[in-house]
């Protein structure tokens, strides 16, 4: 466990600074380590949004409470699991009969196994021989998922927990998902904690539990990548395993190396869950606060569209990230992800609210919303690039169809999914 309620934060492998937690005070700290600050390396590695200064002295936090920060400050909240990951540590802890641990403690357990590339010491180890059965683990998951309102029964072996621990709860989102390494070579499987080398695939794995789901959203959001990749918008490589579950490779771990990643709130302290931060000006804003490249913005903006058009409603400031170039000390907008459509077609819902705001709207967007982001950011030929986006519509028809998606889902999906006037 992190000891005195102080814990290290390394990065690129070296100590940058340590976090505190005063239990009584309900606050956290972060300081600098004075070495890292003398070698004025990787200036930029929190942007200078008013959360975390260059300084000395020890920076206290108190207003970073509530479910998304837990009193971190957002860039190592940034760290925790949600949702899902929360559910299976949860688990895992009672299984060891603890339940009650501190924010930092929960660092501790993501130690060097998270997402992005900054790590936590000293981290509480866990087995590295654990192996990978994926039909166990979603036996595991089916459990878990199923019995959630009183999983204090369910019985689970202390290699399954480990198994599903070591791979299952560092990654964010809310649905399941599990973390793996896969041999460039020999094919070997291994949890997705244990090596970054350029010798392996490194995925994400979100699982379709229930073979016999009438809405395959694992196979919807494939075909949403597939779609993506079509109009030139950037996404990882992805495949279906089983032709079910939708593997995606890590836009964090490439070359061989972790790559520091931050989401939209991780950078700037805005709550993705608030409405009142939720909206794509915001983050047009920062894009251009972060001094990425025009032709990044662009892509932005074609993304908003895609996401417009093909009814990707959870596009919340979580599912916008940036990754940071230590080399030449800035950021780029990271590939895109969790794109699919993202309500179950065959439930009823009298309007499709949207995460992120455009033009202060949720509903009814549309084409002089859309432009007036345009001709605020400059973007060339916006009329353009809607209808790049919108002429994708038949391959994304084609392609649900090719992975044998039942005409009743594409049927609902497409009454929704349409052009932008």
């Amino acid at each position: 466990m992190a000891k005195n309620n102080i814990i290290d934060v390394h990065l690129f492998g070296e100590e940058i600074g340590r976090i505190g937690l005063d239990e009584n005070e309900g606050r956290t700290s972060f300081q600098y380590h004075p070495t890292f600050l003398a070698s004025s390396k990787y200036l930029n590695i929190f942007p200078n949004t008013g959360i975390l200064k260059r300084v000395p002295q020890a920076q206290v936090f108190n207003s970073f409470g509530g479910k998304t920060f837990h009193g971190l400050p957002p860039q190592f909240a940034d760290s925790l699991p949600d949702k899902f990951g929360n559910l299976l540590f949860k688990i895992w802890l009672e299984s060891k009969n603890e339940n009650d641990i501190t924010i930092l403690e929960q660092l501790a357990y993501v130690a060097n196994r998270g997402m992005g590339a900054i790590e936590y010491h000293p981290g509480n180890q866990l087995p590295k021989n654990a192996s990978i059965d994926l039909e166990e683990i979603i036996d595991v998951l089916k459990s878990v998922v199923e019995d959630k309102r009183s999983h204090k029964e369910i019985s689970l072996s202390s290699k399954s927990l480990i198994n599903i621990f070591k791979i299952g709860t560092s990654a964010g989102g809310v649905n399941p998902k599990i973390l793996i390494s896969e041999h460039k070579k020999s094919g070997e499987i291994i949890p997705g904690d244990l090596e970054y080398s350029d010798n392996y695939h490194h995925y994400i794995i979100k699982l379709a539990l229930d073979e016999e789901a009438v809405y395959p959203r694992e196979i919807v959001e494939y075909c949403y990548n597939l779609t993506a990749a079509e109009i030139g918008i950037e996404v990882m490589d992805s495949k279906l395993i089983e032709n079910r579950h939708f593997a995606t490779l890590r836009y964090d771990r490439q070359l061989g190396e972790k790559q520091h990643c931050l989401t939209a709130t991780g950078i700037t302290g805005w709550d993705f869950r608030s409405s009142t931060n939720s909206n794509y000006e915001r983050l047009f804003k920062l894009s251009s606060f972060l001094k990425i490249k025009h032709t990044q913005t662009e892509e932005l903006f074609k993304r908003m569209v895609f996401n417009v058009i093909f009814q990707n409603n959870d596009d919340h400031l979580k599912n916008h990230s940036f990754i940071y170039n230590k080399k030449k000390d800035r950021w780029k907008l990271s590939p895109a992800y969790d794109l699919t459509y993202s309500t179950n077609p065959l439930l009823v819902f009298k309007k499709n609210i949207r995460a992120l705001a455009i033009n202060r709207k949720r509903i009814d967007i549309n084409l002089d919303d859309i432009l007036k982001i345009a001709n605020e950011y400059t973007i060339k030929n916006p009329k353009g690039i809607i209808e790049e986006v919108q002429d994708a519509i038949p391959f994304l028809r084609r392609k649900l169809k090719e992975h044998e998606v039942s005409e009743q889902v594409i049927t609902k999906m497409f009454a929704k999914i349409k052009a932008i006037k």
